[in-house]
């Protein structure tokens, strides 16, 4: 019996980058250079059959940590990077939520490069970044990787720290929204939270799960996602606690397309990773895909990263060439699907 496969398609920040010859850290900076990156994009998305992403800054999860005094590097031609502002365990007493969270970190930058954004490009979201990191990665965020000894070493500080990084959280959501202009109303959440996987399910009834479910609550989570690349296979139990509509382990190199579909009890979705895209021709690349899409994930995802995999993706004409039969009204690329073919 055959079935389509959903899968999801997109261009990364590097990407949008390279096509228009700036550097990565300036979709952070410079309203230019952001139009001018999604603009020399739209060509290569036509050739792809692709809908072109719209205007946005570029891709930032640190916007909470940097209004609670963590100190955002955007080094030239790559990606943000985090310095941690808690030296001891002792520094978690002295912690404290700022009085305006749009007036702190990085903050009123995006705010103000949103608001130019959005008079040039009519249209363009309400979005400066994703909301927060899970609770477990902001406190790592802030204390680095002597925070994943502290639950041994000091349960009550460690308490501490993560209902600090999840009510902070809240908060600072409410503070976008009231600024926005935005109600809370339920539906779907999503949790992103890697550095969760680095703490044995041992410890997850009492240093993971509550925290999950208070944001989760506290977000009206009518469906719950999550994203976390460091979980293992016992870890996967716990999402069925946890009531996860879907989970996204990324690139977790300890969930192989196999043991999800043996152990995860909730659905999953897989990707194609980039250097996949990147090193394989394109006989792998189906052969990839359609051994991923044997475990049937719930969707597969994948993005060009880098312009130089366009070389291996083939366009009318090529003997490469696949087509299908998408069900049409899912969430499909329906131009890759030509190339990514579901199960038959």
């Amino acid at each position: 019996m055959s079935r389509a496969q959903p899968y999801s398609f997109g261009f990364s920040d590097s990407a949008l980058a390279e096509a228009a010859g700036i550097p990565m850290d300036a979709l952070h900076r410079d309203v230019d250079a952001i139009c001018l990156a999604h603009d020399a994009i739209v060509p290569l998305a036509r050739r792809l059959q692709v809908e072109p992403p719209r205007p946005c800054l570029g891709g930032f999860a640190y916007s909470h940590v940097s209004s609670l005094g963590a100190e955002v590097e955007f080094a030239a031609g790559s990606e943000p990077n985090v310095r941690p502002i808690l030296r001891t365990p002792e520094d978690i007493d002295r912690l404290h939520e700022p009085d305006d969270y749009l007036a702190c970190g990085v903050v009123p930058q995006r705010l103000r490069l949103l608001e130019e954004l959005q008079k040039r490009r009519p249209g363009v979201g309400n979005y400066i970044g994703h909301l927060y990191e899970g609770p477990i990665t902001t406190a790592v965020l802030l204390m680095g990787q002597d925070f994943l000894m502290l639950p041994y070493d000091d349960p009550a500080r460690a308490h501490r720290l993560l209902s600090f990084c999840t009510d902070s959280a809240l908060h600072y959501a409410r503070a976008l929204r009231e600024h926005f202009g935005t109600q809370l109303e339920a539906g779907e959440v999503w949790i992103p939270d890697d550095f969760a996987g680095m703490l044995p399910p041992g410890l997850f009834d009492e240093f993971v799960l509550p925290y999950w479910e208070r944001l989760y609550t506290g977000l009206l989570a009518a469906q719950r996602g999550l994203h976390s690349e460091l979980l293992r296979e016992e870890h996967l139990p716990l999402l069925e606690k946890m009531k996860i509509a879907l989970f996204d382990p990324s690139a977790d190199q300890y969930l192989t397309p196999e043991i999800c579909r043996r152990s995860c009890p909730v659905p999953f979705m897989r990707i194609i990773l980039s250097w996949d895209i990147w090193d394989k021709t394109a006989d792998e690349l189906q052969s990839l895909y359609r051994h991923t899409a044997s475990h049937e994930p719930a969707l597969i995802s994948f993005c060009l990263s880098f312009l130089g995999m366009v070389q291996n993706m083939p366009f009318s004409g090529n003997k490469r060439q696949y087509t299908t039969d998408v069900r049409r009204g899912a969430r499909f690329c329906e131009g890759f699907a030509k190339y990514f073919k579901p199960l038959a």
